[in-house]
């Protein structure tokens, strides 16, 4: 078990220190801006969304190694997902952080399933939930158009 925690640490730890996708988006046509008031995050999405799909997405913020990890590994997953699939897999993975019955489903493949997972450890820490779930409340919003600045409180 002690191996299986170091691996989703190195994971955090990579995604914190070079983050994917980490920039602002030329061609967005959705934007949100995001700021976990308790711990000083902040995080704004570029979605590039056409014909309902998520074609590009990127990110800038600032914060911990889990709400820059958890924006990163956001963005790897939802590129190139349908606006459908993309509010269960915001659904799904708000209950993988919340919850000790969170699961994925067999909506997604196994490579997205293995990505988020890394994050389904902050349920034990209930700040961290905050940090991990900023990024994709920011995503929501600025797939709604939603100008007010999210926020976690």
């Amino acid at each position: 078990m002690s191996q299986i925690r170091e691996l989703y640490q190195e994971v955090i730890l990579d995604h914190g220190k070079s983050p994917r996708n980490f920039g602002k988006l030329d061609s967005a046509n959705h934007e949100s801006h995001g700021h976990n008031p308790l711990c000083g995050d902040t995080v704004t999405v570029y979605l590039d969304i056409n014909k309902g799909i998520i074609k590009e997405i990127g990110f800038e913020g600032r914060g911990c190694a889990i709400s820059i990890a958890s924006a990163s590994l956001m963005t790897e997953v939802l590129k190139g997902k349908n606006l459908q699939a993309v509010s269960s897999l915001f659904d799904c993975f708000h209950d993988l952080v919340t919850s000790d019955e969170g699961s994925l489903g067999d909506v997604f493949d196994n490579s997205d399933l293995e990505r988020l997972f890394v994050l389904s450890g902050v349920r034990e820490f209930p700040m961290r939930v905050k940090c991990a779930t900023l990024a994709w409340h920011t995503m929501q919003a600025a797939i709604k158009d939603n100008e007010e600045k999210v926020s976690t409180e």
